[in-house]
């Protein structure tokens, strides 16, 4: 299995005090190459969870594993796409691109090489020398991708990172995701408020809600790809979904 988190509990310290636990006794096992989209209300700890994976936090009990090792920190195996693209707004795309691998020590050759295949693999590649300001926020995630990308990790991890993009945006950088993801096929988690995203994203759906109990269902959609947004299995599926929503509390 990819990735393991067993019985883990997350909470905060608020002025020296423990917060409730936003994750409490949470048990997942993603397997490898699965897309799962992880849905549910603000506040119901699916960035939390996220974070967790990447090792950008610990958990404040339990254990979080990345092929079967413990997760001690950030690493080149996880890549992590956020809802802003987090660019470098002095250093083209290109540039951008290439930061990481840089930092990894890739020579001057195979960087560009690397750089120059994602760009290319995201629809950037005549891009390459334009710098941030100047794109619009659809080709900057798609700058954020490739940078994630070129690392080369097992599994890519998203926060909802078309959110901020207008519908026909949003929709066009979900089918390019999908293109990546058949042709790389990454383990991928992918943060969401929409149902109807996971329902076209998504090979299972984690519903999540507020603790104790975060893990309100585990659906696997069974509709072949490529989906339509308009078909019946479709409405079928983001039925269902919705409804599991809806059945929660407002986490806020």
């Amino acid at each position: 299995m990819m990735i393991r988190l067993e019985n883990v509990s997350k909470w905060y310290l608020n002025d020296g005090k423990q917060s409730e636990p936003v994750l409490y006794e949470l048990n997942l096992t993603i397997p490898d190459r699965q897309f799962v989209c992880i849905l549910g209300p603000s506040g119901c700890g699916k960035t939390t969870l996220l974070n967790l994976v990447a090792g950008f936090i610990t958990p404040s009990r339990g254990h979080v594993f990345f092929d079967d090792a413990p997760i001690e920190g950030p690493g080149p195996e996880r890549g992590v796409v956020f809802q802003d693209a987090n660019l470098f707004p002095w250093l083209t795309v290109r540039k951008n691109v290439e930061f990481a691998l840089r930092l990894r020590g890739v020579d001057h050759n195979a960087m560009r090489d690397t750089a120059g295949k994602y760009l290319d693999l995201v629809g950037m590649a005549s891009h390459k020398n334009a710098f941030p300001h100047t794109l619009s926020g659809g080709m900057r995630q798609r700058t954020a991708i490739s940078r994630a990308l070129a690392l080369e990790p097992k599994a890519l991890l998203m926060d909802e990172p078309f959110s901020s993009l207008d519908a026909n945006a949003r929709e066009h950088l979900q089918d390019e995701l999908l293109k990546i993801w058949q042709h790389q096929q990454r383990t991928l988690i992918y943060i969401t408020h929409s149902v109807e995203e996971a329902a076209y994203l998504a090979d299972r759906v984690i519903v999540m809600g507020p603790s104790p109990q975060n893990i309100r269902g585990d659906m696997l959609l069974q509709s072949v790809r490529p989906r339509k947004r308009s078909s019946e299995e479709m409405r079928n599926a983001t039925a269902e979904l919705r409804a599991a929503l809806d059945s929660l509390p407002c986490c806020v």
